[in-house]
């Protein structure tokens, strides 16, 4: 497991060098074709996503959104959460976790450092340092003004700059979801020989739209789809109370209970600590009720709109790693995560693999 955590962190080092913000993820797709194709992976581009099939296309279903947090330009030395643009709305409204801990953390955001790019090639375009972060109330979005980036002109996307770190038994850097996206890469270099998803956009609520149309465009349906992400706690201790997160479902659908116990069966098999997300949300909803707040939502995954647009004709589950530091460049993970889920994955897609 030592082996493969080094191979790992290799890749993941890579990934995280390269921009790929909401609604500028192109030049990140080439990235990740050249590191697919390099090891004989075949990679096919279609408009917000990347697909990589191995030998067995049919056999296992992975998928891993590939956006980023990142700003956009939208005025002279103006700068907006991509996200909320890109989805063409502003809709902080404060019911669910992660957004809870977002609106929380925009001090942490001052004095960053930050890089502007040029979308589909990913040429440098400078660099800058962000004086000041607030959300705007009148637009419902979070504002940023960047020292440095005085000359870039509306629509450019800017990045955190970002490198992994790695303190005792954490790695940080801003892994939601590139953190997926080297784990995939792994698992092809592995041996891995189904088929991976790569999604642009699902921090804009829109990368289900583009992995719906693939299975529409080949008429197929599954109910074995495992999407990969990271899930944000408050704590540390919250976090790391569990090796690994599932979910029976999310506020938009219920999941494949066939799946999740194959996980939870996996999970049990190779002594890899769980928690169930939507059962942890649930136990703090009560905490919160007995103290007269707000209750918090499910929560909102790339997997829980595609099973409800699609009416379940494409069913699964998600494999999370807990993290806290949500959208952040510290967003933190435990080694032992890391390595469980590189074991449950071998073991389930590989080890297995029919």
């Amino acid at each position: 497991m030592q082996h493969d955590l080094y191979e790992f962190l290799d890749i993941l080092k890579i990934l995280i060098r390269h921009p790929s913000v909401v609604s500028a993820e192109h030049s990140f797709f080439r990235v990740l074709q050249r590191e697919l194709e390099e090891i004989g992976v075949k990679a096919t581009w279609y408009e917000g996503l990347l697909v990589a099939q191995g030998n067995k296309p049919d056999s296992r279903y992975l998928s891993a959104h590939i956006d980023r947090h990142g700003l956009i330009c939208t005025g002279p030395n103006e700068f907006q959460y991509a996200a909320f643009i890109a989805s063409n709305r502003g809709d902080l409204i404060g019911d669910s976790v992660s957004e809870q801990t977002f609106t929380k953390i925009s001090e942490r955001y001052h004095g960053a450092a930050v890089s502007a790019y040029e979308p589909w090639s990913g040429v440098y375009r400078g660099q800058g340092v962000i004086d000041r972060a607030y959300v705007c109330p009148h637009r419902g979005n979070m504002v940023f003004e960047i020292h440095g980036l005085e000359h870039v002109v509306a629509g450019t996307p800017v990045a955190f700059q970002d490198k992994l770190k790695i303190s005792g038994q954490r790695i940080s850097a801003q892994l939601d979801n590139v953190f997926s996206a080297a784990v995939i890469i792994y698992l092809f270099r592995r041996g891995y020989q189904g088929t991976a998803f790569f999604t642009a956009q699902e921090e804009a609520g829109r990368s289900w739209r583009f992995l719906l149309e693939w299975f529409q465009r080949f008429a197929n349906s599954t109910s074995q789809l495992i999407v990969l992400d990271t899930s944000p706690y408050a704590t540390t201790e919250e976090a790391e109370a569990q090796h690994l997160v599932l979910r029976n479902c999310d506020s938009n659908a219920a999941f494949h209970p066939d799946m999740v116990r194959e996980l939870e069966n996996a999970c049990q098999i190779l002594g890899i600590r769980y928690g169930f997300k939507d059962e942890y949300i649930a136990k703090k909803n009560i905490e919160r009720k007995n103290q007269g707040k707000n209750p918090f939502s499910l929560g909102s995954t790339e997997l829980g709109r595609i099973i409800n647009a699609s009416k379940g004709l494409i069913q699964g589950a998600t494999l999370q790693v807990p993290t806290t530091g949500y959208h952040t460049t510290e967003e933190t993970c435990a080694l032992s995560s890391v390595g469980a889920m590189i074991e449950l994955l071998k073991y389930y897609t590989i080890d297995i693999n029919p």
